[in-house]
């Protein structure tokens, strides 16, 4: 609202005229941190980079106390295993990690049920630790093929008798 002629304005309260910023340039990805489309390196310990990877454990902690744990197992081992292959799927598909990325690493390695006794006797090696070591999660998620995370919980569920087929060997 106009202030009335009388009233005294200091000049830190005079209206200034507006600055019109110009319109923004084109943006391209040429800062070193910058991800740019098409293929990206791969290899040990690159990891598998894609938007919003912290929200994949927020997501985890909805599995806390629902994992079957075999004795000996550490569902912090279990959650960190799990969630780097979550991640991994995730960023096949170029976007944030979502609940059925969680299950179906869950599901893979036997920690919603169902597990063979097998799968459960070998998983009890390949997580221990997983909480406390980045390479050992790296590895964990290494061993899980595209073609795996491709598919859905459902398939993977449906699959694990065989659980063998849907590992590489590490």
């Amino acid at each position: 609202m106009p202030q009335p002629e009388y009233v005294p304005v200091r000049a830190t309260d005079e209206v200034r005229p507006v600055e019109r910023l110009p319109a923004p340039r084109r943006w391209k990805p040429d800062r070193p941190g910058d991800a740019r489309p098409g293929a990206r390196a791969e290899g040990r310990g690159l990891g598998n980079p894609g938007p919003d990877q912290g929200y994949g454990l927020l997501l985890a902690r909805r599995f806390s106390g629902r994992l079957e744990l075999a004795p000996g197992e550490s569902e912090h081992d279990a959650m960190a295993g799990g969630v780097a292959v979550a991640l991994k799927r995730a960023a096949l598909f170029g976007r944030a990690p979502v609940i059925a990325d969680l299950e179906l690493a869950f599901t893979l390695f036997g920690f919603l049920g169902d597990g063979p006794e097998d799968l459960v006797a070998a998983r009890r090696e390949i997580f221990a630790g997983a909480g406390h070591h980045y390479w050992q999660t790296r590895w964990i998620a290494d061993r899980v093929p595209e073609a795996t995370l491709r598919l859905t919980p459902a398939q993977v569920r449906e699959r694990l008798g065989p659980w063998r087929e849907l590992m590489t060997e590490g």
